[in-house]
């Protein structure tokens, strides 16, 4: 952890600054949380209740963060976990299947009014909902959010090893839809 993110999770942790430590917190990482969190659930509406449920967490949460961690790989985490959480439970509503589910959603992608993309991010998008869920996180974190592997780590508790062989399967399962399709 840098010596800012010490001081800021101090003063997040000091009754007396906590509201304006806060208000910093979200400066900083609203657009970086967004973004993360819109590559997963993909729609900016479902996106916008994620983040409510982040911002609660982390605001609830930060009393007991240690900073064994930095503090991004913190949020991010709970950026995550919630994301991963908001899918499944809207999953499980809708009763079908994970690859059904991510279809439906890149069907709605376009229909939604904040999504600037072209044919080849839908299609990109298209490829990425045939991948396993965990394939599909490790590759949007390390392709879109631009996270190194040792990070991606950090936020999701997994190996390395494990996460390199899952984006390598990942990239060559997505070359392969975009070729064929």
């Amino acid at each position: 952890m840098t010596i800012e993110e010490k001081q800021l999770v101090e003063l997040l942790q000091q009754p007396e600054s906590k509201a304006k430590a806060f208000a910093n917190l979200l400066h900083t990482y609203q657009k970086p949380l967004y973004h993360l969190v819109r590559q997963i659930v993909l729609l900016h509406d479902d996106t916008e209740d994620v983040l409510q449920n982040v911002w609660i967490k982390v605001f609830h949460g930060i009393d007991n963060f240690k900073g064994e961690s930095k503090l991004y790989s913190w949020l991010y985490r709970i950026a995550t976990n919630e994301a991963i959480t908001f899918l499944q439970q809207k999953r499980r509503k809708s009763g079908v299947n994970f690859e059904e589910f991510s279809e439906k959603q890149i069907g709605k992608l376009t229909s939604d009014a904040y999504f600037d993309g072209d044919e080849i991010t839908i299609k990109l998008h298209q490829a990425i909902a045939k991948l396993p869920e965990k394939q599909q996180l490790v590759f949007k974190l390390k392709y879109f959010e631009e996270l190194k592997y040792e990070e991606i780590a950090e936020i999701t508790g997994t190996s390395v090893g494990a996460l390199k062989a899952s984006y390598h399967l990942a990239v060559k399962k997505i070359e392969e839809f975009v070729q064929n399709h």
